[in-house]
């Protein structure tokens, strides 16, 4: 589906991939997407999960990122656009 503006989001159970317009530099990012972030922040950080930082709202959807062993991050957010979930 089309989220708007070239923002492609494909429906791959039970996930989904979203290939993003960018400026001309190329990245990738993975997120773990849920229904609600500060239930799921709360009950990983009982489990001893650690976060990188407080849920920040972007527009798109609430952002946080859990912190990885080997000092990386992966993204965590519950979204506030369509998803493919939604067509």
């Amino acid at each position: 589906m089309d989220a708007a503006e070239g923002w492609l989001i494909f429906k791959t159970p039970p996930a989904e991939i979203a290939v993003h317009p960018t400026d001309g530099t190329e990245a990738h990012q993975l997120f773990l997407m849920c229904d609600d972030v500060a239930a799921t922040v709360a009950e990983l950080t009982a489990k001893g999960v650690a976060f990188t930082g407080p849920v920040v709202d972007r527009g798109w959807g609430l952002l946080t990122a859990i912190r990885l062993p080997g000092g990386g991050e992966l993204g965590l957010y519950e979204p506030r656009h369509p998803t493919a979930r939604d067509v």
